[in-house]
């Protein structure tokens, strides 16, 4: 019981942090390149990484095959998770972006049902619908802004973004028990940084010709706070209690990113998309009752 409220304040935790990474995303992105803003906070990650490799593989259990899984959770994520996550935040808004998170509990579960063989109940696939039809009226009823040029697509792409992190979740999970928590973040961004580093060069700007010290700040935080902070803890409580339990937890981040958009970004939605999220969340409550 013990380790189960300690991985239940390390997934809490971890929410929280990752709520205020929409934020300093978007931050980030007004001055430099979304690539360059990925790479960037996976190299700053990894280089904190090199000086504890070590002794964070010597708490690991490698078995047979790992090696596929290790690579598939990282192309899951940080790799595909991020290019679809960069695309959508340069489309719709934090606020927004943030709402769509919620719909990562119920991609888990149903996935968890067919992977992990965990139990989904018809409650969890009603909830699913929902919560579907909640994020198509909330992406439905956007209206383009200057932060925010077409929030459609943003929307569709962080859904696509949650697809990824399903993928990331599950492989996750199976990793979770034989490795160090940190050491599989750590994976992570090395094999991120090796990824998108040509991506800087393909049909980005290449590396920043200035210096702008808050949107570099920005970046520096979701290197080493975000990534390292969030992800480790993450991984930390997922190795202790269900996939689907885990990922429950994300229905927190939608609520903290609608706060910090609106303290930090002024963002504000219109009485549809209040609407809108009121189904994801009526859909996401549903499939947890179930």
């Amino acid at each position: 019981m013990k380790s189960q409220f300690k991985a239940k304040i390390a997934l809490l935790v971890a929410m929280i942090i990752w709520s205020t990474s929409f934020v300093a995303l978007k931050i980030s992105f007004r001055s430099y390149d979304p690539m360059f803003v990925i790479w960037a906070r996976q190299i700053i990650a990894a280089t904190a990484f090199l000086f504890v490799i070590k002794k964070l593989w010597k708490s690991c259990t490698y078995q047979k095959g790992d090696l596929k899984l290790l690579l598939l959770m990282s192309l899951f994520e940080p790799c595909l998770y991020f290019i679809f996550e960069a695309m959508a935040l340069v489309n719709t808004s934090a606020s927004q972006a943030g709402m769509l998170t919620s719909m990562l509990p119920l991609l888990v579960a149903i996935a968890a049902f067919f992977v992990l063989k965990e139990k989904t109940t018809s409650l969890t696939w009603i909830g699913f619908v929902t919560a579907i039809t909640g994020a198509v009226i909330l992406s439905g009823f956007s209206t383009a802004t200057e932060e925010a040029p077409n929030p459609m697509l943003g929307n569709f792409l962080e859904f696509m973004a949650m697809v990824c992190a399903t993928g990331y979740t599950i492989t996750l999970k199976k990793l979770s028990s034989r490795y160090n928590p940190f050491f599989l973040t750590a994976i992570q961004c090395f094999v991120g940084t090796f990824f998108f580093f040509p991506l800087i060069f393909i049909g980005s700007k290449g590396f920043p010709g200035s210096f702008e010290p808050f949107p570099a700040l920005s970046i520096i935080y979701l290197g080493l706070i975000v990534t390292i902070g969030a992800y480790g803890l993450y991984s930390l409580g997922i190795s202790k209690v269900k996939a689907s339990t885990a990922a429950a937890f994300v229905n927190l981040i939608p609520v903290f990113t609608l706060f910090w958009g609106w303290l930090l970004l002024n963002e504000t939605m219109n009485a549809f998309q209040y609407m809108g999220c009121g189904l994801v969340f009526i859909g996401v409550y549903i499939s947890q009752k179930g």
